[in-house]
């Protein structure tokens, strides 16, 4: 019957050996026939043979058997750290002879950024890195007052070893002074423009490492340094440039056509393709406060009613026709 016992470890003492040893321990000693099912307690040391008659099995108290077992757990710790250091010996003169005859080794394409500040800690390696133009795509409305004093240092910095820098904002950002007062500060080759809508953050540096947002909270991020995806990025960055409008160092004039300002025809595009105030909101870049502001002037402007009217007579005026 002893056949039908499964192996195990010796912390994974099975409940029929417990249950044999525990009435060992109770009684002083028990019938070698009464452990054949267990053969784990003497491999164990936890029964050993009644030197005075072996048809009898005694038990060793647990205070004795636990250094043991433990003693026989650091040995084996010891055996196999010693075979991990001849395995090291071993190989190690192998390692060496890679190390000479191999190039040395190009980083992952794509990195996964876990975490804010392995993010930042990674884009600030780029920019340390940077020797020539750093371009941004920075979505969203104005950027708060303390994110600028935390970013100059290091935009001065790539300016300031002859780097060019080129940000593309949202349109909304035009007239934020605290984004035109931090422009005004930077010493160097900076210039800014803006869109009506555009793409989510983006950082290529020198068309060698890009950056982009891998979750809608931005806490994780992808390093691109695939040459194919950066020169992708860095293209795309620049077709979104050429159709922008110049915000910095000299803004060009947002003309009014027929009362319509060019924001409002941004919104009016977006209203006749059926998009809700939430949504027009996100992809201008603006609250939604302000985007039904910009709703009603619109309305008012063209005489609607209802936003189903509305629809209509923005189709009908021509101005989606004069903004293209």
């Amino acid at each position: 019957m002893a056949d039908q016992h499964a192996p195990h470890a010796v912390e994974e003492l099975c409940e029929a050996g417990l249950a044999v040893y525990a009435r060992a321990l109770h009684t002083g000693r028990i019938p070698s026939k009464d452990a054949a099912r267990t053969p784990c307690l003497i491999d164990f040391g936890l029964l050993h043979p009644d030197l005075d008659d072996m048809r009898w099995l005694r038990p060793s108290t647990p205070a004795t058997a636990l250094p043991r077992l433990l003693r026989a757990i650091e040995d084996h710790i010891s055996d196999e750290r010693a075979r991990e250091a001849r395995l090291t010996a071993a190989v190690a003169p192998l390692i060496a002879l890679d190390a000479r005859l191999s190039p040395a080794t190009e980083p992952p394409a794509i990195t996964v950024l876990d975490g804010v500040e392995r993010i930042n800690s990674a884009i600030d390696r780029a920019m340390n890195d940077v020797t020539e133009e750093f371009l941004a795509i920075q979505p969203g409305g104005t950027r708060p007052p303390e994110t600028l004093a935390e970013a100059f240092p290091r935009d001065q910095g790539i300016l300031s070893r002859g780097c060019r820098m080129r940000t593309l904002y949202q349109h909304t950002t035009r007239h934020s002074l605290p984004v035109l007062a931090y422009f005004e500060q930077l010493d160097g080759d900076a210039e800014a423009r803006t869109l009506d809508e555009v793409t989510d953050r983006l950082f290529v540096f020198d068309r060698t490492v890009a950056f982009i947002p891998a979750s809608k909270d931005r806490s994780i991020a992808l390093e691109l340094r695939h040459p194919a995806l950066v020169a992708y990025f860095a293209t795309t960055f620049w077709r979104l440039w050429r159709l922008a409008t110049p915000m910095w160092p000299q803004a060009a004039p947002q003309i009014s056509e027929g009362g319509v300002t060019p924001r409002q025809r941004a919104i009016a595009g977006l209203l006749v393709e059926g998009h809700t105030d939430a949504e027009i909101a996100d992809r201008l870049g603006m609250n939604i406060r302000t985007a039904r502001v910009h709703i009603a002037k619109l309305a008012a402007t063209l005489g609607s009613e209802s936003r189903a009217q509305l629809g209509y007579l923005i189709g009908r005026s021509g101005l989606l026709d004069r903004a293209q």
